[in-house]
């Protein structure tokens, strides 16, 4: 059964938000508009009596200081035009997440399978514009087409019309899930489409290397023992993307480049990351003695710098640039939340204490065409600040400082670039905070945010350039509430002693998680069915690769389980055990039992061929200008 709850703002009440979109429109659209004021809409889907929804919409939902609600029909005053947009299905939607507990902490009982809270805004607007001007609003501020739908009606439908139609978002539901096997054995250029096709980001030459492995009589001969083909499962055809993508292997930075010198002098460079960055690091280490307050470099997910005779600091910065051009909001939110947990996720876990940040756009005041599925400027410039802004703030964490550049050059991509501090003790029960290992019998405790659509393929996509296909799910959603949520469960599970190693299911999902994890101990045996999910119908490979900045991965001794659990239970955070670290030298996933990925540690993390790359010294020719006097 269906419900709709209207949340407005009472008519003599100053619409703030409303009062920034018209002056959105005004400044980038250019359509005078005279007022917008903004309808919260929530969407509940499940069984509640008429009594239980009238107390959900005057108490949970609202201030009635300030709103007023109504139940299943509009609250829509004066109008000329009415947008209303909504999340596409399987887009995560924090409000409506948030929205549920409040819901289920109110009523005294959880939400009961299949049932559900969604959210969307309405826009009521009022000015001399047409259908096309509305339209044009709503695809170019209000709107992301590639996470959201919108609709657009006059006041003359609307109230034909009776308002909206309204129902909830479903993701389309599989009955079955289905693991496909795929033949390698084809063309070089059919080889090349499979690759492009499925967004793998996977050049000729390393599609080349995993087929001349699947071809190995020895390792045939070791899948048929548990069940597979000489073919490639699309599980394992994810996970090596995944793991051989330009974000997690740097490939580029790490290439052969045979270069050439102004004198025309050719030598090869194997690596210019190994030969410049970590070489002179080594050595202005050496330098040092022991005045060398480096602790951990390049070998974790953030470096770790000695502070104090107690403590360590902790420190990351990255770019979150194609997920923020797709999604500024979005992907600036779960840019940040995201570098949050990499100090979180090094060593035994570090407290976060600061975020900092520099934005690099093309200049808020571009009046010229925009080549397809460009946002404009100012739209990406102020959706990034806010994402940056909520996903510290809800985190708990202050922005310390950043900086902001406008270039023309940003248009295509902007720069994000996110950073978090944290700071650890030297020593935690006897161990060195910034060292970690998963031992072979620990078991695979995920813990955090559920598994879903948003952030399939984020690792492969941001290898590529951007282009009009660019595919929605690339773009998570972060949930700075249950990372902060998490966080503070965390910390005191590492003062506990309860876990042996962490690290985040960012870029790759459980993929990287723990296949970077079993590097320690050689191996893993992990369960997809058991990944607790947003809803269902996602396929295995899905849930594999299905990355999330609120979610953490864990080695926990089985010693330690039960009251590693009863933590979880106690701080309201979900934990789940999904299989076991082993020394078999495999990464070994299942679903239902059934055997869906087997790949030998050794391919899946030192197979990738490296890229052949040229480079030539150009002399640069200045000519003396001609200056008048």
């Amino acid at each position: 059964m269906i419900n709709k709850i209207e949340v407005s703002l009472k008519p003599f009440i100053r619409d703030v938000r409303g009062e920034s979109v018209r002056n959105g429109i005004s400044n980038y659209l250019h359509v005078d508009v005279q007022d917008v004021r903004i309808i919260d809409t929530y969407i509940l889907e499940g069984d509640f009596t008429d009594k239980e929804i009238v107390s959900i919409a005057s108490n949970p939902l609202l201030d009635p200081v300030i709103q007023m609600f109504s139940i299943n029909k509009p609250i829509s005053g004066d109008f000329d035009f009415i947008i209303m947009v909504g999340f596409l299905p399987g887009v995560t939607d924090n409000v409506g997440r948030t929205a549920k507990e409040a819901i289920g902490t109110f009523l005294g009982r959880p939400f009961a399978d299949g049932e559900g809270v969604y959210t969307a805004q309405q826009y009521l607007i009022k000015g001399a514009l047409d259908y096309d001007d509305a339209k044009k609003i709503a695809h170019d501020l209000l709107a992301n087409e590639l996470i959201q739908s919108f609709q657009v009606m006059s006041q003359a439908d609307f109230l034909r019309e009776g308002g909206f139609v309204t129902t909830a978002p479903k993701v389309s539901i599989l009955l079955e899930a289905k693991v496909d096997e795929i033949d390698l054995n084809i063309p070089d250029d059919e080889l090349v489409k499979l690759s492009k096709d499925g967004l793998l980001a996977l050049s000729l030459d390393e599609m080349n290397t995993i087929k001349d492995h699947f071809n190995d009589d020895e390792f045939i001969s070791q899948r048929r023992k548990v069940g597979l083909t000489s073919r490639i499962t699309d599980v394992e055809l994810e996970s090596l993307a995944q793991t051989w993508s330009e974000h997690c292997k740097h490939k580029i930075f790490n290439a052969d480049i045979d270069y050439t010198d102004e004198l025309g002098i050719t030598t090869r460079i194997s690596s210019l990351f190994k030969t410049y960055i970590v070489n002179s690091t080594k050595k202005i280490r050496r330098s040092k003695g022991n005045n060398d307050f480096c602790l951990s470099v390049f070998k974790d997910n953030a470096g770790v710098i000695s502070f104090d005779d107690n403590h360590n600091i902790v420190l990351k910065v990255e770019t979150h640039n194609s997920p923020s051009a797709l999604d500024p909001y979005g992907g600036a939110l779960t840019g940040i939340v995201g570098v949050n947990r990499d100090p979180f996720g090094t060593g035994l876990g570090a407290r976060l204490i600061f975020n900092t940040d520099v934005f690099c756009f093309a200049s808020p005041f571009y009046d010229k065409e925009l080549p397809p599925k460009l946002l404009h400027p100012r739209r990406i410039y102020e959706g990034v600040v806010t994402g940056v802004e909520h996903g510290g703030n809800k985190s708990g964490i202050p922005t310390v400082n950043g900086t902001v550049v406008f270039n023309e050059r940003f248009l295509g991509k902007p720069l994000v670039f996110c950073g978090t501090g944290g700071i650890m003790p030297k020593t935690i029960n006897g161990r060195l905070s910034h060292e970690k290992r998963a031992n072979a019998g620990d078991l695979i405790v995920m813990t955090g945010g559920r598994i879903g659509k948003d952030g399939i393929h984020g690792a492969t996509f941001s290898s590529e350039e951007l282009h009009e296909g660019s595919p929605v799910t690339a773009v998570q959603i972060g949930d700075p509430i249950t990372q902060k949520k998490m966080t503070d469960f965390l910390l005191i599970a590492r003062d506990l002693g309860l876990y042996s190693s962490i690290t985040d299911n960012g870029a790759g999902g459980l993929s990287s998680s723990v296949g970077e994890m079993a590097e320690d101990c050689g191996g893993c045996r992990l369960h997809l069915d058991k990944a607790p999910l947003k809803y269902s119908g996602l396929q295995p490979w899905e849930i594999l690769v299905s990355e999330a900045q609120e979610r953490m991965t864990l080695a926990v001794p089985k010693e330690n389980i039960e009251r590693f659990m009863e933590l979880a239970k106690t701080m309201d955070t979900q934990a789940t055990v999904l299989g076991e670290f082993t020394d078999t030298g495999i990464f070994h996933i299942l679903y239902e039992d059934k055997t869906v990925a087997y790949l030998e540690m050794e391919f899946l993390h030192h197979g990738l061929p490296p890229m052949n790359l040229t480079a030539k010294f150009e002399t640069p020719r200045h000519t003396e200008p001609d200056l008048p006097d």
